[in-house]
C-alpha cells in the first residue's frame, strides 16, 4: 500500500473510531434492536404520539448505524482497489482509489461533527433573532446583511425560512428581525451563532468614504413542541399590540394586529407580526416566549452561565463572537475557534458551514477554545 493511501486509511479509521464513541455504538445497536421489537408490536399504535416518537428514534438510529457500516465497506473497497491497481500496474485504479478515500474522509468527518448534535433540543427547529447595535444606519444595514447571510445558509441546507417579525431601520436596513428556521438539527447547527458580530468596512453612507465599525447581535433558541411543559403565569407577562409595519400603500395593516410579549421576571421580549390576525400573532408569540424560557433553562442546566451573561452584554467592543473585515483587507475571523477566511463576500452570501463545524468540533478537543480566544483577543 502506498504511503498516501496508508495515511488516508489511518485517518479514516481513527475518525470512524471517534464516531463510534460519539454514537455510543454498542448501546445504539442494542437500542435499535429494542425499537425493532417495539415496531413489530401492533399495540404500540394504541398511543400514536408515543409510537411516532419511537419510530422517529428508530429511523434515526438505523440511518446512523447503516451509514457507519457503509463507510467501513467503502474503506475496505478502496484499499482493495488500490492493491489490485498496484498488482496490475494500473495507475487509473490507484488514482480512483485515492480519490475515493479523500471523498470518504470528508464524509466521515462531516458525520463525526453531526454526531455531536445530540443535545436535548439540537434536532429542533430554531428561532434566530438579529438586533442592530448602536450606530444608527450603519448598524441597521449590518443587521440586514447578517439576516441575509443566515437566510442564504439555511436555504443552501434545504431548511425552510419564515420571517416572524421585523422592525425596519429609519433610512436603511433593519433594527431587528426574527426568523424561524425549520429542518432537522437546525438549532443544533445554529446555536453557536448567538453572540455579537462585528463589521469593518468603508461606509456606503459616509460621503467622505471613511472606515466604520458596526455591531449587531444574534440570538438563537430552539422551537419546542407541546410535550415540553413550560409554566408561564399570566401575571408575569405584559401583552402589547401595535400596528404591523407593511410594505406601504395597500399592504399596510389598518389594525393593531402585531403582538409583543414581555416576560417581566426575566425581561425577555418577543414579538410577532407575520400572521394575518392578532390571534395568530399572539399564538406565535406565546410559542416563542415558551421557547426562550426553555432555552434559558437549558443553559442553566448545562451550566453555561458565563455564555448567557455574554449574550446579555453590550453590543460593542470586546464582546464580539466573529469579525467581518471588508476594508482595508478581506478577513472573517471567529474569535472562539480561530477559523479565518479571506473570501468575505462568499461568507456573507451564506457560506458559514466551516464556522459552524469548528464551533461543534471544539467539543472533540476541549480547552482549545480558550487558546483561540486568547489568540483572537
Amino acid at each position: 500500500m502506498r504511503a498516501e493511501t496508508e495515511s488516508l486509511a489511518g485517518e479514516i479509521r481513527e475518525s470512524l473510531a471517534l464516531l463510534r464513541r460519539h454514537l455510543d455504538w454498542d448501546n445504539a445497536r442494542r437500542r435499535l434492536d429494542e425499537l425493532n421489537a417495539y415496531a413489530e408490536d401492533p399495540n404500540i399504535w394504541n398511543d400514536p404520539d408515543r409510537a411516532q416518537e419511537l419510530m422517529k428514534e428508530r429511523q434515526h438510529l438505523d440511518t446512523q448505524i447503516k451509514t457507519v457500516q457503509q463507510f467501513d465497506q467503502e474503506l475496505e473497497d478502496a484499499i482493495e482497489l488500490e492493491s489490485l491497481g498496484e498488482a496490475e500496474e494500473d495507475a487509473d485504479s490507484i488514482t480512483e482509489a485515492q480519490d475515493a478515500l479523500r471523498d470518504l474522509k470528508a464524509r466521515v468527518q462531516k458525520m463525526e461533527i453531526e454526531s455531536l448534535l445530540s443535545g436535548e433540543a439540537d434536532a429542533n427547529d430554531a428561532y434566530l433573532e438579529v438586533n442592530a447595535g448602536a450606530g444608527g444606519t450603519e448598524a441597521q444595514d449590518w443587521a440586514h446583511m447578517l439576516r441575509r447571510m443566515y437566510v442564504r445558509w439555511a436555504e443552501s441546507q434545504g431548511y425552510k425560512v419564515e420571517q416572524i417579525a421585523e422592525t425596519e431601520g429609519e433610512e436603511a436596513g433593519i433594527k431587528s428581525a426574527t426568523l424561524r428556521i425549520s429542518g432537522h438539527n437546525a438549532y443544533g447547527w445554529l446555536k453557536s451563532e448567538s453572540g455579537v458580530h462585528r463589521l469593518v468596512r468603508i461606509s456606503p453612507f459616509d460621503s467622505q468614504a471613511r472606515r466604520h465599525t458596526s455591531f449587531a447581535s444574534v440570538w438563537v433558541y430552539p422551537v419546542i413542541d407541546d410535550r415540553i411543559e413550560i409554566e408561564i403565569l399570566d401575571k408575569d407577562v405584559r401583552v402589547d399590540t401595535f400596528r404591523s409595519s407593511g410594505a406601504g400603500g395597500q399592504h399596510v395593516n389598518t389594525t393593531d394586529s402585531a403582538v409583543r410579549l414581555t416576560h417581566i421576571p426575566t425581561g425577555i421580549v418577543v414579538g410577532c407580526q407575520s400572521g394575518r390576525s392578532q390571534h395568530q400573532n399572539r399564538a406565535q408569540a406565546w410559542d416563542m416566549l415558551r421557547a426562550r424560557l426553555y432555552e434559558r433553562e437549558l443553559k442553566r442546566r448545562e451550566e453555561e452561565a458565563q455564555a448567557t451573561a455574554d449574550q446579555k452584554s453590550d453590543i460593542g467592543w470586546g464582546n464580539q463572537l466573529r469579525s467581518y473585515v471588508l476594508q482595508p483587507y478581506q478577513m472573517v475571523k471567529d474569535v472562539r475557534t480561530g477559523v479565518e477566511r479571506t473570501d468575505s463576500k462568499k461568507v456573507l452570501d451564506g457560506d458559514i458551514t466551516e464556522f459552524l463545524e469548528a464551533a461543534l468540533a471544539q467539543k472533540v478537543a476541549p480547552g482549545q477554545d480558550d487558546e483561540n480566544a486568547e489568540a483572537g483577543a
